[in-house]
């Protein structure tokens, strides 16, 4: 049974106009091609800037092989990218223009991701290992976030709650100021364009910082932004490096209003700590333990390839990742012989291929990470019923594979079913009714994601309302748009993002009281 595979169109892959293979090309050609290693500065107040710390370098997970080399940043360098977005702020040079003409932007960037697609989808699989067709994706989900806040910058409206006579208050919204952007290396473009989106909207200024491991792609992408007529220098700037320092910086700098972040717990709980000295807003996506439950009266026919594809999408590299699977007892048999069947016909393999349907883990320290999680499940005492082993013959020798994984008889104590792996394992757990269902479910500090499949409507909205967590899926996984808002409850997160709730995260609410009589105005003086 093929689950996660889409189909490609027969176009070219190119980066900057170069054409490099065709979807046609046999798999052998496809993969043993050879790409050109791209070095990228930090983009400045307009400007690419050199640093004096060196550089870094991206692989591909699936062969180890170099992608890209990046500017590993200095303090010096975010404080200079941090005053240029100062500048563009406090000069009104971007958070003057009409809304019409910030809208216009967006869609131009909305535009240069669409007109090089290809290009920028070989380059974002290449540094994240992710099948081709999932790359493609992303980019489309980037550009429509970005469309969908174009149309949001002309629509930011105050109102008038109290109006007597000459005694008028107004509510308004106005931007806040210089953001920091903090985005994840597993879906990096899409995740800026939620936070770039808003930001530019408002007619805030921001400071990019990408993962590490996909500095390549989002340089590229700010290459084609540099591009665009109509952006002041320092409204968009975009500096490379790692969280240690360069992150580090941008969050503690007293010239930034408010940071955007999405990455794990713990590093959001060091930017709340570091945040508090000036009180900065914080935005944080953090992370899941998402459960996906299956009642016995579900579509199977939804239910089951939905259950693969929320644990398995990505590699299980997803913060929604449905990676705890709740089965009724009175199916669970017959549902997971189903289950290990169909997750076992996964095609694991290099992005590039089209018939690959999971790609590698992202790094080698996250191979370990994961498979040191599947050693703690089997000392736990959790049965391994599929996979549980790193894939290291042929065209995997190389790489960072991981067989999709599948825990049986799991206990609510064990590590593998509390913590956020980030990879492809799943634990699975059988429950009795609906209480015993939302029970297992809050039994974490996560509240991020979820998903129900049944057809009971009684049923769902019980289970939906009792289940603490930010976004509950109904007979499907994941969303069709950016209309919606996403963030979490627990410790998955604070604020929100995208739809409107993520616009006004990047709002400052102020009240004007105003009083017009004459009288009161030669007190005044």
């Amino acid at each position: 049974m093929v689950l996660l595979q889409s189909s490609l169109r027969n176009r070219q892959w190119g980066v900057d106009g170069t054409d490099f293979i065709s979807s046609r090309a046999p798999k052998a050609c496809i993969l043993q091609a050879k790409f050109e290693v791209k070095e990228y500065s930090n983009y400045i107040g307009g400007e690419w800037v050199g640093t004096s710390g060196g550089t870094m370098e991206s692989k591909n997970p699936a062969t180890g092989e170099p992608v890209s080399k990046a500017a590993r940043s200095t303090p010096d360098d975010v404080k200079h990218a941090v005053e240029e977005a100062r500048k563009a702020f406090d000069s009104g040079v971007w958070p003057s223009k009409r809304p019409a003409e910030r809208a216009r932007v967006l869609r131009e960037i909305s535009e240069v991701i669409r007109k090089d697609l290809d290009g920028l989808s070989l380059l974002l699989t290449l540094e994240t290992g992710k099948p081709l067709a999932d790359s493609k994706g992303e980019l489309l989900n980037a550009a429509n976030v970005l469309e969908y806040y174009a149309s949001a910058a002309r629509h930011i409206v105050g109102r008038v709650p109290r109006y007597s006579g000459t005694d008028v208050s107004l509510v308004v919204h106005e931007p806040v100021g210089v953001c920091g952007l903090i985005v994840p290396w597993n879906s990096p473009i899409s995740l800026l364009s939620w936070k770039l989106g808003p930001a530019l909207a408002s007619g805030c200024t921001v400071v990019i910082k990408p993962a590490g491991y996909t500095s390549g792609i989002t340089m590229e992408f700010m290459k084609r932004i540099g591009a665009i007529e109509g952006v002041p220098p320092g409204v968009i700037n975009a500096v490379t490096g790692p969280g240690e320092s360069v992150g580090s910086e941008l969050v503690k700098s007293p010239g930034v209003d408010k940071i955007s972040f999405t990455g794990s717990t713990e590093t959001g709980r060091r930017i709340m700590e570091v945040a508090s000295s000036s009180l900065k807003k914080v935005n944080l996506e953090c992370g899941g333990k998402s459960a996906d439950i299956v009642f016995d009266d579900a579509n199977m026919e939804a239910a089951l390839p939905g259950a693969v594809w929320s644990i398995f999408r990505s590699a299980g590299q997803s913060c929604n990742a449905g990676s705890r699977l709740l089965v009724q007892e009175t199916i669970y048999d017959s549902f997971m012989k189903q289950f290990r069947e169909s997750a076992s016909k996964i095609r694991v393999g290099n992005g590039l291929d089209p018939a690959t349907e999971m790609g590698p883990v992202v790094s080698e320290s996250q191979l370990d990470r994961v498979m040191g999680y599947i050693r703690s499940g089997e000392e736990d005492g959790a049965r391994v019923t599929l996979g549980g082993k790193r894939l290291v013959d042929g065209d995997h020798a190389k790489g960072f594979f991981v067989q999709p994984t599948v825990f049986e008889g799991v206990e609510g104590d064990m590590r593998i079913f509390q913590e956020e792996i980030f990879g492809p394992v799943l634990c699975v757990l059988p429950f009795g009714d609906e209480d015993d269902a939302i029970s297992i479910a809050n039994d974490t500090k996560f509240g991020l994601a979820g998903d129900v499949w049944s057809r009971n409507l009684v049923r769902i909205m019980k289970v939906s309302q009792g289940i603490r967590t930010g976004t509950l899926w109904v007979n499907r996984h994941l969303n069709p748009g950016p209309e919606v808002p996403f963030g979490g409850y627990k410790q998955s997160g604070l604020g929100r993002e995208t739809g409107m709730e993520g616009l006004m995260e990047f709002l400052q609410t102020k009240h004007i009281s105003l009083q017009l009589s004459e009288s009161s105005e030669r007190v005044r003086r």
